[in-house]
């Protein structure tokens, strides 16, 4: 074990087997900085799925890539065994792990850095490679353990495309089969907030829901010397991207967390020239499911005045994203409970819910599920990171935390079942 690395017994229980080995640790490492070199956009990880699909069939494994030509699923274990380990005919439920594979279409800007990416504009700057190291990790320990029949429920790796492409792989996945079989599915999400060691854990909603908004706005330009013979764009444009996202606000209940905020805006070519088209690019985002779903009728309503009060012709483009992650309590003290029993209950604290928006909602629509928030900060590092800037990295003693929390849960979740 590394240094940072503890095992805790479970009250009134053995040590679970699954602890990572050093060697095993270090090669998802190299995995991870290679995948972190090579950065690709979403429904193009090619070279990435074919990598993740090598090491698991050196393994033994027989992974099955998506329909969609990337992503992959490996199931582990006896899938017709009951958990005492008889052949019963039916399909015992199976406990998904689910890691997301893309990266973003950003620089990577860190410097001296041996394992920067390498595609220019391309870079894994929210921890999908993280993520897919630490499932990878658990697959390959998972696997091990079964051929030494320990494993008593059967697993599936969920190497999931697509996850910033709203409304994101996951819907693709599902079509797939990703679920089939399935009866609890658990992730995690990078946190540079949270040290290297830890998770953040939460009943209920942890992420928020987020949708596309594009708005085209049009009118006849003309000459600066005359904007009230012109339709003022430019200005009309101004009053959208900062008058909507005040006015929906106050249409709402505060506690809902509605937020509009705009990425992108776009108009004119010369100073004296008012133009004739303008763009607004943005999200929106919410905290609460039912307000989810009246907001795109709250921001057409809202566009449409503040255009009309400038003579602007206004074509809103919503695009539905995802709804909030709904973590279920009972698989969400399962994540507790595994890492608990790996490193000790000072390892788990809470979290709050975030505006960031998450695919992995789409599968809890359909099984029970929890996402934690894994910990990637060096403990007593002062530069502040985030996630979606082209400095990000991580601390990779996570990918350790990450690999032995999954074979807890794993292990946890089929002792609990059997009893």
């Amino acid at each position: 074990m590394t240094s940072r690395e503890s095992e805790v017994d479970l009250p009134g229980e053995a040590v679970l087997p699954g602890t990572l080995p050093e060697a095993l640790h270090a090669e998802l490492v190299a995995f991870r900085r290679d995948m972190h070199m090579h950065p690709e956009l979403g429904n193009q990880e090619f070279r990435t799925t074919a990598a993740i699909k090598e090491r698991l069939e050196k393994a033994g494994l027989k992974p099955r890539v998506l329909t969609t030509g990337t992503g992959l699923i490996c199931d582990i274990g006896d899938i017709d065994a009951d958990p005492e380990g008889h052949d019963n005919g039916t399909a015992v439920p199976m406990l998904a792990l689910r890691a997301d594979i893309d990266a973003l279409p950003i620089p990577d800007t860190k410097s001296e850095c041996a394992y920067r990416s390498t595609v220019p504009g391309r870079a894994h700057a929210c921890g999908h490679d993280v993520h897919t190291a630490v499932v990878l990790g658990a697959g390959l320990v998972l696997a091990d353990l079964h051929q030494q029949g320990l494993l008593p429920r059967p697993v599936r790796l969920l190497f999931q495309p697509a996850e910033e492409v709203l409304p994101g792989g996951a819907a693709d996945a599902i079509e797939c089969g990703a679920l089939d079989g399935v009866g609890r599915i658990i992730a995690v999400h990078c946190d540079p907030k949270v040290d290297a060691g830890r998770i953040g854990l939460r009943h209920g909603p942890i992420t928020s829901a987020c949708d596309r908004l594009e708005i085209s706005l049009d009118g006849a330009g003309g000459h600066t010397a005359r904007p009230h013979l012109t339709t003022d764009l430019v200005t009309a444009a101004a009053r959208v991207a900062t008058e909507v996202p005040a006015l929906v606000a106050r249409r709402v209940d505060a506690r809902s967390g509605l937020s509009v905020v705009w990425g992108r805006i776009e108009s004119g070519h010369a100073c004296n020239v008012i133009p004739q088209h303008a763009e607004l690019s943005g999200t929106v985002r919410c905290l609460d499911l039912e307000t989810w779903h009246q907001a795109p009728d709250l921001v057409h309503a809202a566009v449409d005045e503040i255009a009309g009060l400038y003579r602007a012709k206004s074509e809103i483009t919503y695009v539905r994203g995802v709804p909030p992650v709904v973590n279920d309590a009972e698989v969400t003290e399962l994540l507790r409970d595994a890492m608990t029993a790996r490193r000790g209950l000072h390892s788990v604290e809470d979290t709050t819910q975030s505006l960031g928006g998450e695919d992995f909602s789409w599968y809890l629509e359909h099984v029970p599920g929890a996402m934690a928030r894994l910990g990637v900060r060096t403990p007593g590092e002062r530069v502040v990171r985030d996630l979606h800037q082209g400095d990000f990295d991580a601390d990779e003693y996570a990918i350790t935390v990450g690999v032995e929390m999954f074979t807890a849960a794993a292990l946890i979740d089929a002792r609990e079942r059997k009893a």
